[in-house]
């Protein structure tokens, strides 16, 4: 199955309006409603906003067999107008920072999809707890790095932690803001000789669509559906679960697999996702379709 890890907070909108977030949450949402089964490894409060998070899970088809709940308190993202809007972030000894293990067992035996960053990659005992679990992961690994500079403290600890995602990693989805961030390129990422790296990184270009960096050179770019934008969030975690969604319908579960793909493949997988991300944008918050709506 499609196996999506990292945080889950609230997002708090003007006008007191709360719902859920995270970059690996909103993945693993996007992917269940698209139809592969999907399953979500973090922690998750159990406070009046981590009960908000658990039910719009549920209520996502997510599979929660191997997360975890705790009585830390929910992280919250607070947008607040003045008169402009400026972010708030209130993380400090969060459920969302504070696992200690991770356990894929209960979702049996796999092989599994592992999807992981934003935040969950460098917060609190989680980040270790993640960082671990990729590097023994025996199935293919999806990495957006989603880079959050005013929440990082300490860059050099990012990026130990990004570099050890980065080298497992099979698949990268990066924007422009991230990749300039790590001070890397598209190009320099992926493997040029097809071992050593990942197999493809996806370039996010918003409004203008997405450019697929191969392993060995290839090299394409997909255009995004045109459509009134009206909220981008969620719309890279919507892009990032679509296409995990299409190498789960694929059964692409190995490295070899993944690398045998070209570009007519990616061109494929790439629409999909793109119309995904489109139909996300086009309605207001994290809100990613059902398969019937694509």
């Amino acid at each position: 199955m499609i196996v999506c890890c990292g945080e889950a907070l609230v997002d708090v909108l003007p006008g007191d309006r709360v719902v859920p977030g995270g970059g690996p949450m909103n993945a693993a949402v996007a992917a269940a409603r698209l139809g592969p089964p999907t399953a979500f490894v973090g922690r998750v409060s159990t406070d009046a906003d981590g009960n908000r998070i658990w039910a719009h899970l549920q209520a996502s088809d997510v599979i929660l067999d191997a997360a975890q709940r705790g009585g830390e308190p929910t992280a919250r993202a607070v947008v607040e107008l003045k008169p402009g809007p400026v972010f708030r972030f209130e993380g400090e000894g969060t459920a969302d920072a504070s696992m200690t293990t991770a356990d894929l067992s209960p979702l049996g035996p796999g092989p599994h999809l592992l999807h992981g960053g934003t935040l969950g990659i460098f917060r609190g005992s989680t980040a270790g707890v993640l960082a671990d679990l990729v590097e023994g992961h025996p199935g293919l690994v999806s990495f957006d790095p989603n880079v959050r500079p005013q929440i990082i403290t300490d860059r050099a600890a990012w990026q130990g932690y990004a570099h050890r995602w980065l080298a497992r990693a099979d698949v990268v989805k990066a924007s422009d803001e991230d990749l300039e961030w790590m001070e890397v390129t598209a190009e320099e990422l992926v493997a040029q000789d097809g071992t050593g790296g990942p197999a493809v990184v996806l370039r996010t270009l918003g409004a203008e669509g997405v450019e697929a960096f191969l392993a060995g050179g290839g090299y394409l770019r997909v255009a995004s559906p045109v459509v009134e934008m009206v909220d981008a969030v969620g719309a890279g975690d919507a892009f990032c679960g679509a296409v995990l969604c299409q190498l789960w319908e694929r059964g692409i579960v190995g490295r070899p697999a993944l690398d045998a793909l070209g570009s007519d493949e990616w061109a494929s997988i790439l629409a999909f996702a793109t119309r995904v991300a489109s139909i996300t944008v086009g309605r207001p918050g994290a809100d990613p379709p059902r398969r019937s709506e694509v």
